[in-house]
């Protein structure tokens, strides 16, 4: 327990006293420091604790102190955290004779939300790269500003021992940071360093090789010779290839079975990114945001000299990030300005996460494998945003961006989403929020249904929430639905253009009926037939279908429902206007 110099404010005579409940992004954001420091500057008494509906404070004082507490928190607040409700309420006065930080209460998590993992801020590069500071080039430096969150804990509240960082204990060093208020590691639970923290490794061949330091320059010249380089990040494992080797990456592409998707790239700097793209001030916001997403940006005409065709071939976009961690800064720093990253899997399965699984399942795509001894617990995979009139859209949310809540305009209980069979995510409510998981992606293989049924166990145990109500698609094929079916939950059957009206409604707090425009892909209709381009005349609970793209005979009709097979369409299209054509012209 930290204690401020405050004892003097227990000897007033006037004595007021609140407890505060705060509600929102207040665990894993240095929200307690920052409390510290506020009820320190107000000379206030009390404590301060993580429990499972998020922060309980308790402040005491001269009336006047107490009563600018409230609107000091909201002002002083961390800029990683969210505040999403401020409960007051009376106390009569206590015995304390300082302000604390104590112990966390509680095991569940009924209420509060787990941080988002959050990209390497500043304050740490300048330690990371400082010759003469104790982490100079120690790849796992992190703050209560920065650092892994949502992929290191397996409970809340968020503490140390409830995530993968419990298996280091911190040296002396460390752990005089973790007490000290003045201290920007005060209370930052991964905190670590090369005397007590992780430590990374290289594996060649199934050898390690090299730790450390070494290990971090080796790789860095492998990538500068063409090597595909397996890399251990914060949600999983990364494919990492220089940009500009197009042989390097052409062998990628043919190891991982991915011979036409556009890959992403991750750049040193922002100056690396302008020689490849042109940016909006929006984008640029997004590119260096704590999520550090892939931004998808418009290619530059001179980019082709400066990284190799196939990395995108025949786009006129590519997907960019920064750096999300010290090992990325590191391996940029130390060799190639620009790499192909992409998601550590083989096509079609999850990310790897975990180094036995990398090992294996990469072992015929990855020439080396950059290893470290800090457990992922939740594996996620990178997210990628879109600059869309000015404003960035996400087009698949991911590490950086999961587990926020989205507020909901009405109480939803608790209601489990499983979407439908391709680029998968779920959802689950609770009260008035609603959590969208990371990207799980197309519900075909084993291991991606093995993954769905983790996020959905990983999910209700970290929002403390059981569903009673499982929604899903009226597909009857799809894996989801298969799963809703059998989870023995209460089933809530909703049409696919409907969902996509209905969680546009959500998002943006409508319950009025409103004209819905869905032009996704196919879905199944109420009857049973195939619809897609879908004008409906919607609320929260139903629809009514008022317009719709004109049906056309789909080639091979007995799998009309499949998910891939797009080249059905264009091919029944064609066939469709021909046909058009042909009877125009008998006319």
């Amino acid at each position: 327990m930290i204690a401020t110099n405050a004892a003097q404010n227990a000897a007033t005579t006037a004595r007021s006293r609140f407890g505060i409940r705060v509600r929102g992004v207040v665990q894993g954001v240095g929200f307690r420091p920052a409390v510290f420091r506020i009820a320190e500057a107000l000379r206030l008494v009390g404590f301060v604790r993580n429990d499972a509906e998020g922060v309980w404070i308790e402040v005491e004082g001269c009336p006047e102190d107490v009563a600018r507490f409230p609107e000091s928190l909201r002002r002083d607040a961390p800029a990683l955290s969210r505040i999403d409700a401020l409960e007051i309420s009376p106390m009569p006065p206590g015995a304390d004779a300082a302000f604390l930080v104590v112990a966390s209460a509680g095991t569940s998590s009924e209420g509060a939300i787990v941080p988002a993992d959050v990209a390497t801020c500043e304050a740490c590069l300048r330690e990371l790269f400082d010759v003469d500071d104790r982490r100079y080039r120690y790849p796992f430096v992190n703050c209560t500003d920065c650092g892994p969150r949502y992929t290191i804990v397996h409970e809340l509240p968020y503490d140390r021992p409830k995530t993968t960082m419990a298996a280091f204990d911190m040296c002396p060093a460390c752990r005089a940071e973790y007490e000290d208020p003045a201290n920007r590691r005060f209370h930052a639970e991964p905190n670590a360093c090369p005397a007590c923290g992780p430590r990374v490794a290289l594996v060649e061949g199934g050898v390690r090789t090299s730790e450390g330091d070494t290990a971090m320059l080796r790789a860095a010249a492998l990538l500068g010779a063409g090597r595909i380089l397996a890399v251990k990040g914060l949600g999983g494992y990364q494919l990492a290839v220089s940009a500009t080797s197009e042989e390097g990456v052409e062998r990628l592409r043919e190891r991982k079975r991915r011979p036409h998707k556009p890959l992403a790239v991750m750049a040193r700097d922002l100056a690396t990114v302008d020689a490849l793209a042109d940016s909006s001030p929006a984008e640029r916001r997004a590119l260096t945001s704590p999520a550090r997403p892939i931004v998808l940006l418009r290619m530059r005409t001179e980019a082709e000299a400066r990284v190799a065709k196939s990395v995108a071939p025949r786009l006129g976009e590519l997907g960019v990030m920064l750096p999300s961690t010290p090992l990325h800064h590191l391996l940029l720093r130390d060799g190639e300005p620009l790499l192909v990253m992409t998601s550590g899997n083989v096509s079609d399965e999850p990310i790897a996460k975990d180094d036995d699984e990398a090992l294996t399942k990469l072992a015929d795509i990855a020439d080396a494998f950059l290893v470290h001894d800090r457990r992922i617990h939740t594996r996620a995979d990178d997210s990628v945003v879109r600059g869309v009139a000015g404003v960035v859209q996400p087009v698949r949310r991911a590490r950086g961006l999961v587990p926020d809540s989205i507020p909901l305009p009405f109480e939803a209980g608790g209601v489990l989403a499983v979407g439908a069979e391709l680029k998968s995510t779920v959802c689950l409510t609770r009260g008035r929020e609603a959590f969208v998981s990371q990207h799980i992606g197309d519900l075909e293989g084993l291991e991606a249904r093995a993954f769905f049924e983790e996020v959905v166990q990983k999910l209700g145990h970290l929002l403390g929430t059981s569903p009673s109500v499982v929604a899903h698609d009226l597909h009857p094929d799809y894996a989801s639905t298969r799963w809703a079916i059998a989870s023995g939950l209460r089933r809530c059957v909703v049409q696919h253009h409907h969902a996509h009206v209905a969680s546009c409604m959500a998002e943006n707090g409508r319950i009025e009926q409103v004209i819905g425009v869905a032009f996704d892909g196919t879905g199944c209709g109420p009857a049973g037939d195939l619809w897609g381009g879908e004008v409906l005349l919607a609320d929260l609970g139903g629809f009514e279908r008022r317009g719709h793209l004109r049906p056309i005979a789909l080639a091979g009709a007995k799998r009309r429902f499949a998910s891939h097979g797009v080249w059905r369409r264009p091919r029944s299209s064609t066939r469709a206007s021909l046909s058009r054509r042909s009877r125009a012209s008998r006319a």
